[in-house]
């Protein structure tokens, strides 16, 4: 890759907010973006894990301020774009990574409460940070890009116990459409990426436990390549939307799912017969 090329990635100077930055796909988002020149605002309503993150991104080299808060709360958003503001006096990039799947039963049994919860967290979040970072990439005329987290769910059902997950992410692939168009001759890109099973806390137990071995291997007999992801390698995709080597690139769902959504629920993978 020559110099120029290479160029294309870094992200130097620009002031990157990611959501659910103590969690897998945020840690690894954040330490990513800060080897290549980021200056980082982290978020999330686990203070704790908040901290721990930003200690690895400091450590790192990069400068780096945090706000704990509810993404799904107006007032709480408000909040972190006043101290992002007050820290850095910019956003250039958005990446909206917050949201949870707290798994339930059959439809009809579904309880409200958790469907308002999903919603909010994964859809109403992802649209209050898009409209304040948007608002302030609009007026500063330098142009911008969001990078929405959506999931393989938005595209085919999961089965039982995902219908608000699934529902919530679909809106947030048809989110991400809108806001691309409405906003492209701003020079604000928004994207979305759409990832398969992940390494994540949660994951790894479930691979460790002897009770989840038919699940596990349910889940890998969707993944062509074999195997579930590391958080590590949502980096990549999510640095590619986010820097300039994507500055054609609007309103594009990707998947990141190790061919997942290319293959035929009934077909059969090389080698499995």
């Amino acid at each position: 890759m020559t110099g120029s090329t290479a160029d294309l990635f870094r992200l130097d100077g620009r002031v990157a907010l990611i959501t659910g930055a103590a969690g897998a796909f945020g840690r690894a988002i954040a330490l990513g973006f800060a080897s290549v020149g980021a200056r980082l605002f982290l978020t999330d309503l686990n203070a704790a894990g908040l901290d721990e993150t930003a200690t690895l991104v400091r450590n790192a080299g990069a400068p780096c301020a945090v706000r704990a808060g509810d993404s799904g709360s107006s007032s709480d958003v408000q909040a972190v774009f006043e101290s992002l503001d007050r820290e850095y006096g910019q956003v250039d990039i958005l990446i909206n990574n917050a949201g949870g799947n707290p798994m339930q039963g059959r439809p009809e049994e579904f309880p409200l409460e958790i469907w308002e919860q999903v919603l909010r967290t994964n859809l109403t979040g992802y649209f209050l940070f898009a409209r304040a970072a948007g608002a302030r990439m609009i007026a500063r005329a330098r142009g911008g890009a969001i990078v929405n987290v959506s999931s393989i769910a938005s595209a085919s059902s999961l089965g039982r116990g995902n219908l608000a997950y699934g529902a919530s992410k679909s809106g947030v692939n048809q989110l991400t459409r809108e806001l691309a168009v409405e906003w492209a001759h701003h020079s604000v890109r928004v994207n979305a990426i759409q990832p398969c099973q992940f390494l994540n806390a949660g994951w790894r137990a479930m691979v460790a436990d002897p009770n989840r071995a038919g699940l596990v291997k349910r889940v890998l007999s969707g993944i062509p390549i074999g195997r579930m992801g590391e958080p590590e390698e949502i980096v990549g995709p999510v640095l590619f939307l986010a820097s300039d080597a994507a500055s054609m690139v609007t309103g594009v769902l990707l998947p990141v799912d190790g061919g997942n959504l290319a293959l035929n629920p009934t077909g059969t993978l090389p080698g499995a017969d």
